[in-house]
């Protein structure tokens, strides 16, 4: 087993404390199993949905309290996003990644707020950027301190309510930083493409993970839900959680 795979998974909104206890365990049982460190990832406020009358999540403080609920009972490390600078020093007392949303990546004072923090800073690449051009929101995070950072590739808009993914960008910001994530989950989206609402197909989530794997990217992003239907928010892109620890076992093989 590659020991160096980043592996990050979980719900894409916090819906309920029954959701996020019924994910962590998955994620305990196929780390057990595995020998992986799954990091826990759900965001506590959705605040870039398509409209405004969306499910945005619980808010920062109750999301926050259970975030560290779940890591306290599981063990697990803790992911979520920001979007807001003032947001940074209370999620990283509780997180130990702060992921910057892909339409913020160039939001200074927010990659420096997260840089401050001291954890680590996952930087999504923009939708209109190329991997090559993720070398200034580096250099922003790095200047204001950041011990580490990462960057995730998930896809480019090509047209209306679609995205493509151009795997050399794996590559390219590799050249960057030595964590690059592939977002196996959002780059199957067509954003804002469903009546109001994101939508997607979760059937090419396997083909993504497999093909970014091909091109050396060294961690996998996945959203995942035991129901991904009935999910609150990215319901079409989310990977049916029973379907992740068959999908992890090819992604860590040497």
């Amino acid at each position: 087993m590659n020991k160096k795979v980043t592996i990050i998974a979980g719900p894409c909104v916090i819906e309920s404390a029954e959701l996020l206890d019924t994910v962590a365990r998955k994620l305990v049982e196929i780390n057990t199993k595995l020998g992986t460190t799954i990091i826990f990832k759900a965001s506590f406020d959705k605040a870039n949905r398509t409209s405004i009358h969306s499910f945005r999540g619980p808010g920062l403080e109750r999301g926050l309290q259970m975030l560290g609920e779940i890591k306290s009972r599981y063990g697990l490390q803790i992911l979520t996003d920001i979007h807001e600078a003032w947001q940074a020093q209370p999620v990283g007392e509780v997180c130990d990644v702060l992921q910057i949303p892909a339409f913020l990546c160039r939001q200074t004072d927010l990659l420096v707020a997260a840089a401050k923090t001291g954890k680590t800073v996952n930087i999504k690449k923009a939708q209109f950027l190329s991997g090559r051009d993720m070398r200034y929101p580096v250099e922003k995070a790095r200047e204001a301190g950041a011990k580490e950072v990462w960057l995730t590739e998930r896809g480019n808009m090509m047209g209306y309510n679609n995205l493509v993914v151009d795997f050399r960008n794996i590559p390219d910001m590799l050249e960057l930083v030595p964590t690059v994530i592939m977002d196996c989950t959002h780059s199957v989206q067509r954003p804002g493409g469903s009546d109001g609402k994101t939508g997607g197909d979760r059937r090419f989530v396997p083909q993504m993970a497999l093909a970014a794997k091909a091109f050396g990217a060294t961690g996998f992003f996945f959203e995942v839900h035991p129901t991904p239907d009935e999910g609150l928010s990215d319901a079409a892109n989310m990977l049916e959680l029973d379907k992740l620890d068959s999908l992890v076992s090819k992604l860590i093989e040497e």
